[in-house]
């Protein structure tokens, strides 16, 4: 085989990043735009000692999971890896991928997995966007998404994950832009001034927020673009961002008020959790028991976002991830509660009225002020909040304040937690430990060491918070073994 070669393959995986995974003449081959049953004519474009990447040419034959994707720019956009696999198969190769971590990663021979909570609605869940702001090859402007891989802006400005109010704001921003002269940011020279429109909806509240990321101080004719922006029933927050560093970084650290508050509010549901039964595929098929949603709501958590602050991005799936951390939490109003990496306290702020008390530990000390604000906007007075690395304020506190555990909660980036979080954690023998992770590999890595040092994985449900792409959260139960307990 050699570069340019013509192939038939069967895609027969996927790759942690949505490519097709097939093999050919002995050698694991990944093609993009493929779906796991798929027999396609490829042509090779790189090849390696035991693996290649090959460019998709023909479908000779398509998987029954396969279906056409709703996105007329879903291949050359790199958001929806996997939009072109029916909702089903999405949620069963997402199951897979945690087991398989699981079971590779962290050396659990049977993972004591539940079903995997998926959606009832896989497209426009997502609560906040951000467009890159560009010129396409005539130079007209263009708002997207960048292709996978490039930085090269795909005109996208209705993003069928995003809410539909996103193409009515973009459309007046860059009608602004093109009345005004207003250059957006080019990347290559540093010049030009729009880089990023970012929206925020509160899905609970039908507030909107509208935050514009400039290359500078100011937006000429600003006051005109916030009368425009008004005109869209729930607009509450207009601000600029000040990015002016030479980096793919999207937010500066600096917000300008422009119109309206900084900060729009949402609201968590956290009482009458019950499944609403299952959901069923186009063609009759069941998807999953576990595709409920909630019923007899009795009391909500309510937040203040402001344009820098942590929020998931997926409000319905929200509430069912942590209302399973809170059943994993198994809280009884006794305990003592920690939280790391707490962001603004949407998880504190959830468990505060179940348990004792809780303290929250957050790097960012903007989102620990906004963390504050939360509770006493909720009137909760039984958390408290920290600034700093968990690696460093979880061990002080131990060590010099004496300050015990019953319950830790984490819920850490992609990267997993430090080590020496780890080993605090296991000094502090708490009796249940919830992981909330977004990268199933070093959560199994992070559950590997736990369970080396007295505790034992009790349960695990994977949460599709992100459908249609490769990304999935895993919440877990870790309990200390009994005779560790004495």
């Amino acid at each position: 085989m050699k570069k340019d070669d013509l192939i038939t393959v069967k895609i027969e995986d996927l790759s942690s990043d949505g490519l097709g995974v097939g093999h050919h003449d002995g050698m694991a081959f990944f093609i993009k735009d493929t779906v796991i049953g798929d027999v396609v004519e490829a042509k090779i474009m790189k090849l390696k000692k035991t693996y290649g990447y090959a460019r998709l040419m023909r479908l000779l034959e398509p998987s029954p999971d396969r279906v056409e994707p709703p996105c007329p720019v879903a291949r050359q956009c790199g958001g929806c890896q996997i939009q072109a696999m029916r909702y089903p198969a999405q949620l069963r190769f997402k199951e897979a991928k945690v087991r398989s971590n699981l079971i590779r990663i962290g050396k659990f021979e049977n993972p004591p997995m539940e079903l995997i909570i998926g959606m009832e609605q896989p497209y426009r869940y997502r609560n906040k966007a951000q467009f890159p702001i560009g010129r396409d090859r005539n130079g007209a402007l263009v708002a997207g998404f960048y292709a996978g891989r490039t930085h090269d802006i795909i005109a996208c400005e209705d993003c069928l994950l995003g809410h539909e109010v996103n193409a009515q704001i973009l459309a007046i921003v860059l009608h602004h832009m093109e009345k005004y002269g207003i250059s957006p940011y080019d990347e290559q020279t540093g010049a030009g001034l729009v880089r990023h429109v970012m929206t925020r909806v509160g899905f609970h509240t039908e507030q909107i927020m509208v935050c514009i990321v400039i290359n500078g101080t100011a937006l000429p004719h600003s006051r005109e673009l916030a009368a425009a922006l008004c005109e869209i029933p729930g607009m509450t927050s207009i601000t600029l961002n000040v990015n002016r560093e030479r980096t793919n970084v999207i937010m500066g650290r600096e917000i300008l008020p422009v119109w309206g508050q900084t900060w729009i509010e949402d609201k968590i549901r956290t009482d009458g959790w019950s499944s609403a039964g299952g959901a069923s595929d186009s063609d009759g098929s069941s998807v999953s028991d576990s595709l409920g949603g909630l019923s007899s709501l009795d009391g909500f958590v309510r937040f203040r976002i402001s344009p820098l602050s942590f929020y998931q991005v997926n409000p319905v799936q929200m509430e069912k991830l942590y209302g399973k951390a809170l059943e994993y939490a198994a809280l009884t109003g006794t305990e003592i509660v920690w939280d790391l990496y707490c962001g603004i306290g949407t998880i504190s702020l959830f468990l505060a009225r179940k348990a004792k008390q809780v303290y929250g530990v957050e790097i960012v000390p903007q989102a620990i002020h906004d963390a504050q604000e939360n509770a006493a906007l909720n009137g909760i007075t039984n958390a408290e909040f920290f600034v700093g690395k968990a690696e460093d304020i979880l061990p002080a506190k131990y060590e010099a304040e004496g300050i015990s555990a019953d319950v830790i909660v984490v819920d850490p980036p992609r990267k997993g937690c430090e080590e020496s979080v780890l080993a605090t954690m296991i000094q502090m023998a708490p009796k249940r430990i919830v992981y909330v992770s977004c990268d199933s590999a070093t959560l199994a890595r992070d559950l590997h060491y736990l369970c080396e040092h007295g505790y034992q994985l009790e349960k695990c449900c994977p949460t599709d918070m992100f459908g249609n792409s490769v990304h999935v959260e895993t919440v877990c139960q870790i309990v200390r073994k009994r005779e560790y307990n004495l």
